[in-house]
């Protein structure tokens, strides 16, 4: 119905599915390519969406997804000010002095603690916090960051797939079925415990046996004093707190009726207000100058054009088209539809965006609880399209927000990410994922 709309207002009348999947497709052959930067191509992919009818602009608009939006600018804000406390320094030195020196101990480490917190956390907020200290790290041992902040996207994308909150598709997931936070932990987290040991490995044999710090390096690491790192005391207990009360309220938001985009901004615009109180109106001026100049624009731009563009096939109906042609191709066999779930969800989460697709997915899987056997029937399914999406979006550059936020991070320091490179190194480790996630729900589901 959505396209039969939709077609009376495109340019010369041309079938709104296939212009909304060409435009879409050849967004991504730009981004491919690297000749522009992705954020003039998403925009421009966006502006055309709209300007050839595929969608108006208050569709355009509602397809923008503003808790992530909110959550990215509310988070960016929040790191911008922290760091000036010299509190990731002093996490660094910390981790350095933990690990010895030893660069591969370090990236073992630093994946295990992103792993945990963006359990806790959502992945975006997780690298949010861990990339500024990572680049300290790797600057002070005199390693290529680039390897780290690799893993940290991998780490953060697995440890979120084993709660409810740490991230968006488990939410909607649980939201559409009822599933509690337990019911994640116990059903997800052993797989992500093996998903997680199995990477760790895997960059092990790819950088950390070829990482060496000089004993000169390592011996001045291991001089340093935590303590020393702490620039600003009194920002530094006014950081924490903020901080505390941004996760308790992420933690809190499913029962207060709130989304982490409302938490983050809130709290970015506390952490302003008493960094900036008794201040002067033109030193305040200047100090929230200097604060929103460390947004990654460059990455929240992208996210508004990509989400526009996407807006625009998921309207048209591509999504629910592949939804429909998944199901069919199944046959109604419970293992063949739960592992081709898996799959698809995996591979178009690597190229879209993974929140629409479960939001379209969910009626589909919820119409095919008579098939089999009622709603309770349906399990091996939905944890089928968790893992798919959760772990897809490891596949590409673009296919989560925490790799687009680390890849932000890291070019604003000097460290490129690559889209072609990023692709050929992760997808297969994602395959990997994928590979194991299929015999373990396999084994325990089917």
């Amino acid at each position: 119905m959505a396209a039969d709309i939709a077609s009376h207002a495109t340019i010369f009348g041309l079938d709104p599915l296939w212009l909304s999947t060409a435009i879409l497709i050849l967004s991504y052959a730009a981004i491919m390519t690297e000749r522009a930067n992705r954020a003039i191509v998403a925009l421009l992919g966006a502006g055309v969406v709209i300007l050839s009818g595929v969608l108006d602009q208050d569709q355009a608009i509602a397809g923008i997804d503003f808790n992530t939006i909110a959550l990215l600018t509310g988070m960016m804000l929040l790191v911008a000010i922290c760091k000036r406390s010299g509190m990731f320094q002093y996490v660094a030195v910390w981790s350095a002095k933990v690990a010895r020196g030893s660069p591969w101990l370090m990236m073992a480490l630093l994946t295990l603690v992103t792993a945990l917190v963006s359990a806790l956390l959502d992945n975006v907020t997780t690298v949010l916090l861990m990339a500024p200290v990572t680049l300290v790290i790797t600057a002070q041992l005199k390693v290529p960051p680039y390897p780290f902040l690799f893993t940290e996207i991998f780490a953060s994308n697995i440890g979120g797939t084993a709660t409810l909150i740490g991230d968006p598709p488990n939410i909607i997931i649980g939201s559409a079925t009822g599933l509690a936070f337990n019911d994640f932990v116990i059903n997800l987290a052993p797989l992500v415990l093996i998903v997680l040991a199995v990477q760790i490995l895997i960059n092990h044999l790819i950088w950390g046996r070829k990482m060496k710090v000089a004993d000169a390096d390592r011996a001045r690491v291991m001089a340093f004093k935590p303590a020393e790192a702490i620039t600003d005391r009194p920002l530094l207990w006014k950081s924490l707190f903020v901080l505390a009360l941004v996760i308790v309220g992420f933690v809190l938001a499913h029962p207060l009726h709130l989304e982490p985009g409302s938490i983050a901004m809130l709290g970015a615009a506390l952490l302003l207000l008493l960094e900036n109180f008794g201040r002067s109106g033109e030193e305040q001026s200047h100090s929230v100058h200097l604060t929103f100049g460390e947004v990654e624009w460059i990455t929240i731009f992208f996210f508004v054009g990509l989400f526009i563009i996407v807006a625009g096939v998921e309207h048209a109906g591509l999504l629910a088209l592949l939804a429909d042609h998944l199901i069919q191709a199944t046959g109604g066999d419970l293992t063949t539809t739960t592992l081709a779930i898996l799959w698809a969800s995996a591979i178009l989460s690597a190229i879209i965006d993974n929140i629409p697709f479960v939001a379209t997915m969910i009626p589909v899987i919820k119409n095919m609880a008579p098939t089999f056997g009622g709603p309770e029937g349906l399990l091996p399914l939905w944890w089928a399209l968790s893992l798919g999406a959760c772990l897809g979006g490891n596949g590409t550059l673009i296919g989560a927000s925490a790799n687009l936020t680390v890849a932000g991070i890291g070019e604003r320091s000097g460290v490129p990410f690559r889209f072609v490179p990023f692709l050929l190194l992760a997808f297969p480790m994602m395959i990997v994922s994928i590979l194991i996630s299929t015999a373990y729900v396999y084994f325990r589901y089917l």
